[in-house]
């Protein structure tokens, strides 16, 4: 007879994230730099507020922070480069963004990576149609596509696809992408910075809280909006000038609310989902 649980509770770890803890254990020697940044998005976030209040659709803001995040990577390629042996790199012409979206399954909340693809050649709606189906699809076939690999062969599994990409990056692109974003934002309402573990990525870009500063403006001191960005990269794979170019072309793209303005034939061609909340 099972004696009962006093004072805890016992939950599933889900196959899908041993196997995430695993492959994090082989990319975690990369030498990576932090950057902090604070980003005035008071400009963007009235637009969306503005929109909802017009239409009372809920545009995503993950969408609009991937718009920007694909523009800018797309003109400054070399912080998504990729080992080709040991002499070369790849740079690839299509950004793959993999982010990340919460979703209930089984009862339990969880946070499942979604990629998406050649996100420089899709405009801000596309996107966040994108996000908002994926935010709805069943998920079950993304969590169970490695359930009959045993448990023990995660982490050889996860250093030999490490490996192999070295050697094969449009492989290595297939299966992680070519840039990553993680929001620490959505667990919290104030101002605050994610510092992420190393990733399988030259650029990993960590979203955190948004909280409220005075700002001097025409004379006049008013409250502005402003977002916490951690850049970080790979340093083996980027210098830091490369890094601080594409980080100020990021800030100018968000600050100036890149992709929001649509014409009537986007609206009118894009897919319009609503939710009741943005991402």
């Amino acid at each position: 007879m099972k004696k009962p649980r006093v004072g805890y509770q016992v939950i599933p770890y889900p196959k899908y994230q041993r196997l995430a803890a695993a492959a994090a254990q082989t990319v975690r020697h990369k030498p990576m730099i932090h950057g902090l940044l604070e980003v005035d998005v008071t400009a963007p976030r009235t637009t969306l507020r503005e929109h909802k209040a017009q239409t009372g659709e809920s545009l995503s803001f993950t969408a609009f922070l991937t718009t920007c995040l694909a523009k800018a990577v797309d003109e400054h390629k070399a912080v998504q480069a990729f080992h080709l042996g040991r002499k070369r790199l790849v740079l690839f012409d299509d950004v793959d963004i993999v982010t990340r979206i919460e979703r209930e399954v089984a009862g339990q909340k969880l946070v499942i990576p979604y990629m998406i693809r050649a996100a420089n050649r899709k405009s801000f709606r596309q996107q966040h149609a994108e996000i908002r189906a994926a935010q709805l699809s069943d998920v079950k076939r993304q969590l169970t596509q490695f359930r009959f690999l045993p448990t023990a062969l995660f982490r050889p599994f996860a250093s030999a696809i490490a490996w192999i990409g070295v050697w094969r990056p449009r492989l290595w692109k297939q299966l992680i992408g070519t840039v990553g974003v993680t929001s620490v934002g959505m667990f919290g309402k104030e101002a605050g910075w994610g510092i992420p573990a190393s990733a399988p990525t030259a650029l990993m870009v960590t979203v955190g809280g948004i909280g409220q500063k005075l700002a001097m403006v025409d004379g006049r001191i008013v409250t502005h909006e402003y977002l916490s960005l951690t850049i970080s990269v790979d340093h083996e794979l980027v210098d830091g000038a490369p890094a601080a170019r594409f980080t100020q072309r990021l800030r100018e793209l968000i600050e100036s609310g890149y992709g929001l303005t649509l014409t009537t034939a986007e609206v009118e061609s894009e897919p319009v989902m609503a939710a009741s909340a943005s991402t």
